[in-house]
């Protein structure tokens, strides 16, 4: 080791969700990610390792509701659970964030709000097979006996939604798997991909109208972010980002996020 950092190198465990305490899968995930910021700081990178907790969605409100208690108390006393283990097995990780977080909540909204001023996200309603267990909706060929896939129960869902027009990205995703054949790895799935976009994308739901635990869309407080579209963001949001907002951190964005 030179004593002069290398490079940047950003490791992330997924955030875990809070409708249970956490098990041995999750410490044993956190363990794999905190073996490799170990090694990678110990090889001379500046290592930025993060963990946290999913806290939104319909299974959420549902627990709580079951405990009898509020969807923020539940997911204050579950998420501890997670950050009181990271200390428990001196795991190395330099960020835990929730999704209930302040910073999150900006991040989450600025983006909806760029997907928007670009024309990437619609109104319109939606009508489907939904399973609570999975946060997933699903269409009548998908579901087998009756159920989910993964076997979880299904709901019929009518309701108002935004959606991210994914299906406007199945021709330049095309075009660019052709111009960059080395980008899907690994290289024996390239073909499997292709044909899976080539089959068909549909737009994607990405706000819900009938629960109320969630990140409010900006501009009308019917709906809250379908959660998958929050949880995924909080790797960026952990970088500092946006740079231009309260919590904003353009040194670390630039260097955690290059793309």
């Amino acid at each position: 080791m030179t004593g002069q950092a290398k490079t940047s190198f950003y490791v992330t465990t997924p955030i875990y969700y809070v409708n249970d305490k956490p098990h041995i899968g999750h410490a044993y995930t956190t363990l794999a990610c905190d073996v490799l910021a170990r090694f990678k700081r110990l090889d001379g990178y500046d290592v930025m390792f993060l963990t946290g907790t999913d806290e939104h969605g319909q299974k959420v409100e549902k627990a709580a509701q079951d405990k009898g208690v509020t969807p923020q108390d539940f997911t204050d006393s579950v998420s501890q659970n997670f950050r009181d283990l990271t200390g428990q097995m001196n795991f190395s990780n330099d960020d835990f964030i929730r999704t209930t977080e302040a910073r999150h909540r900006a991040a989450c909204q600025k983006l909806w709000g760029l997907l928007l001023e670009k024309g990437h996200i619609t109104l319109g309603s939606y009508a489907g097979w939904y399973a609570v267990r999975d946060e997933a909706f699903h269409t009548e060929t998908e579901l087998v006996d009756g159920k989910a896939p993964s076997g979880a129960p299904v709901e019929w869902v009518e309701e108002p939604s935004y959606f991210f027009n994914l299906s406007e990205w199945q021709q330049p995703l095309l075009d660019f798997y052709e111009a960059n054949p080395g980008f899907v790895g690994p290289e024996s799935r390239f073909n499997e991909v292709k044909s899976f976009v080539r089959g068909g994308l549909r737009d994607l739901s990405v706000s819900r109208a009938s629960f109320s635990w969630g990140v409010p869309v900006p501009g009308d407080d019917a709906h809250v972010m379908y959660v998958w579209l929050d949880a995924l963001t909080n790797y960026i949001t952990a970088t500092g980002w946006p740079t231009d907002g309260e919590y904003g951190d353009a040194e670390g964005y630039e260097m955690r996020w290059p793309a």
